[in-house]
């Protein structure tokens, strides 16, 4: 039991309750809370100071807050910053989410970290009793076995236009297509995607066109028979990958259709490609949520600081099986990080080339996409 002080949407007789993880990095709070991949669950920041820097429209990676609840050790009610236009009390309270403050959140880190992510319960409803909150808490609903997509993907088919604009990192150089000029088209399988994502792929030069999770297979096949898409992207999101078989389903026949296709996948999509080929998941004991998760390159020998977010991980053993060459492997505890398919421009990685705010050590995987796109694209697909 941890007590504190509430805020966020207090007052509401809130009791919510989900599984209990944390996040290690320093900053980017706004960002993790309208994340979709933390849907279902109740985040700890490790960081023992959050809403120094308040929020704004623009720091976000969807359209609303997807966390269930907000633990912190201290909450800045004033922030400072040139960019903020309001506070993270009334930011959460205005998304309906309850936050608790002011307790350790260390010990409560450890806690996880010895017994692996827990249900727990929140509320600043004070007529319930400690062994009612308990029971609560071992009630809420396990990860495993999760479909949380359908909850957070788009459920219609969009274009998306925007790339990095001013968050273009330095020496980069603009890369937005445009201008009249045909580009190659994407389709992205939308399972909690988040906008900067979606930002670095159009800031190759790459049109795209974002699907729900759940788009006929059928349609998605033909897109790819007439030419109209030149290459597959799997995005991020929540849940047990294991539960996500409409989109795992879209992804074989895609791969059933040959070998010139590019394939990219990131987060879950990455654990959805696994599955596709034929691997397995599992649920990691606590995840890997975080801005500096390091990451070697088995191939070149590099180590890459990554930013990542998720709970489950491919079983190794079933994805080399299946044919998956392991290309990238977490330093902390040896889990496989990134994998492609030796016959074919197909790949994925576990962590966020995309992070922002975080390392932009791995950005050129947007280029490698981006380049078997074209190259396919310009050999005559279209």
């Amino acid at each position: 039991m941890f007590r504190g002080e509430a805020f966020g949407a207090t007052g509401l007789g809130v009791v919510t309750t989900a599984e209990v993880v944390f996040n290690t990095a320093l900053t980017g709070y706004q960002e993790s809370l309208t994340d979709p991949s933390y849907s279902g669950q109740i985040l700890v920041q490790t960081t023992p100071l959050i809403g120094n820097t308040g929020v704004n429209p623009e720091d976000v990676e969807s359209t609303r807050v997807h966390v269930a609840g907000f633990i912190v050790h201290e909450l800045t009610r004033t922030p400072s910053n040139f960019r903020s236009t309001g506070d993270l009390d009334g930011y959460l309270r205005d998304a309906g989410v309850l936050g608790i403050t002011g307790i350790d959140t260390r010990a409560l880190t450890r806690r996880i970290r010895e017994s692996g992510a827990v249900p727990g319960a929140i509320t600043d409803d004070p007529s319930l009793t400690d062994s009612e909150l308990v029971a609560r808490a071992r009630s809420a609903p396990s990860m495993e076995g999760a479909n949380l997509v359908p909850g957070v993907a788009r459920t219609s088919a969009s274009a998306w236009g925007e790339g990095l604009g001013s968050w273009r990192w330095r020496n980069a150089g603009a890369r937005v297509g445009g201008g009249g000029k045909a580009e190659p088209v994407v389709a992205v399988l939308d399972c909690g995607a988040k906008d900067n994502i979606l930002r670095n792929l159009r800031e190759r030069g790459l049109a795209i066109r974002v699907l729900p999770h759940d788009v006929s297979a059928d349609e998605v096949e033909a897109g790819f028979r007439d030419g109209t898409y030149a290459g597959l992207f799997i995005s991020n999101g929540p849940g047990d990958p294991a539960a996500v078989t409409e989109t795992t389903e879209i992804v074989r026949r895609v791969l059933d259709l040959g070998k010139e296709i590019p394939v990219f996948g990131i987060c879950l999509g990455h654990q959805l490609l696994a599955q596709a080929i034929g691997a397995k998941t599992y649920k990691l004991a606590f995840g890997h949520r975080g801005a500096n998760q390091p990451v070697l390159d088995s191939e070149t020998g590099c180590v890459a600081i990554t930013s990542q977010n998720h709970g489950f991980a491919v079983d190794r053993d079933s994805l080399e099986a299946a044919g998956g060459v392991v290309t990238r492997v977490h330093l902390n505890d040896g889990t496989v990080a990134g994998f492609r398919l030796g016959d074919r421009p197909v790949f994925s990685v576990q962590y966020h080339p995309e992070a922002s705010p975080g390392p932009h050590d791995s950005a050129e995987l947007f280029d490698k996409f981006a380049a078997s796109v074209l190259g396919v694209w310009s050999g005559g697909r279209r």
